[in-house]
């Protein structure tokens, strides 16, 4: 409630000094350890702290409309998103299922892409979707329209567990055209934020929302993203932290499968063709991309090969 996520200062000053003592130098005047006069009343600005009085009629409303905040600790917490270290979230808001994030990182499967997909993109992320259900594990996705869309439904349709990381409070359904599908996923599955109820979504909470779409998996696969898509932001955070990730072929002639066509090309992510492909990523035994050498990713041809 008093500052964003994805923050590394205030990240580096909870894990130093703890909880308490942050929210009493944010409040005060003084020296703050690690941090110059200027950046800490930098930082101090980037806060806002309301009274005693209005934070504990907050919290009590969000107590009282069955929203729950996990911290560190708790029991519910998924340990795998404090691999992300200073930026790692302060705390989840979450509505539904909450222990579903108690179960192993190896349980979760992120599937992100383009909000306006193909019918191709479409079909894929539901069969996808559907896969990951039958194999008894949890599809992550964002909730927009498009790609994460088709994967929720999918994921619902074959009474399979799934959860909704939001960039807005978990009281305000976004996108308002996809009400009903989150209200869905909120009550056989979970929706989770790290900004509190009544929050609503911008551009830096997107974007910080990709970290943890990245952490909590196992694995990330793309299906569809323009060049410019945030999708892509999710395969590089889960490539950073070691995380398989995989992308879709496309046509070389549709802009939504630039994405997925880029991190192929760069080594980034495996091919994800099919269901097989699919269980190959996520399978026990396997491990990053970025941990294989190059005669394993590009066996040897004994034959000349040509490039187009």
């Amino acid at each position: 409630m008093l500052v964003e996520p994805n923050d590394p200062v205030t990240g580096r000053i909870l894990a130093r000094l703890g909880a308490v003592e942050t929210l009493w130098l944010a409040e005060h005047d003084g020296a703050v350890v690690g941090l110059s006069p200027v950046d800490a009343q930098v930082w101090r600005d980037h806060l806002s702290v309301p009274d005693a009085k209005e934070l504990a009629a907050r919290i009590d409303q969000v107590q009282q409309s069955g929203v729950r905040a996990l911290v560190p600790g708790d029991s519910d917490w998924p340990t795998a998103v404090d691999d992300l270290g200073e930026v790692a979230p302060y705390l989840l808001w979450t509505r539904g299922a909450s222990f579903f994030l108690s179960r192993p990182m190896s349980d979760f499967v992120t599937i992100a892409g383009a909000r306006a997909c193909t019918s191709y993109g479409d079909y894929v992320a539901r069969e996808l979707a559907s896969s990951v259900a039958a194999d008894e594990r949890v599809v992550v996705a964002g909730g927009a329209y498009g790609i994460e869309g088709a994967s929720h439904l999918a994921a619902l349709a074959a009474g399979g567990d799934t959860i909704a990381i939001l960039a807005n409070g978990v009281d305000r359904p976004y996108p308002v055209g996809h009400r009903d599908l989150l209200d869905r996923v909120a009550d056989v599955g979970l929706l989770a934020s790290e900004v509190p109820p009544g929050a609503v979504p911008s551009r830096h909470r997107f974007i910080a929302r990709a970290r943890l779409m990245a952490a909590l998996s196992s694995a990330t696969v793309i299906v569809e993203a323009g060049g410019r898509s945030g999708s892509l932001v999710v395969a590089q955070r889960a490539a950073e932290l070691g995380r398989r990730v995989g992308a879709v072929p496309g046509p070389v002639t549709s802009a939504a499968s630039v994405g997925p066509h880029r991190l192929l090309r760069d080594g980034i992510a495996s091919l994800v063709a099919d269901t097989s492909d699919l269980a190959s990523l996520v399978g026990p035994g396997q491990v990053s991309r970025e941990r294989l050498d190059m005669e394993q990713v590009r066996p040897p041809s004994p034959a000349p090969t040509r490039t187009l």
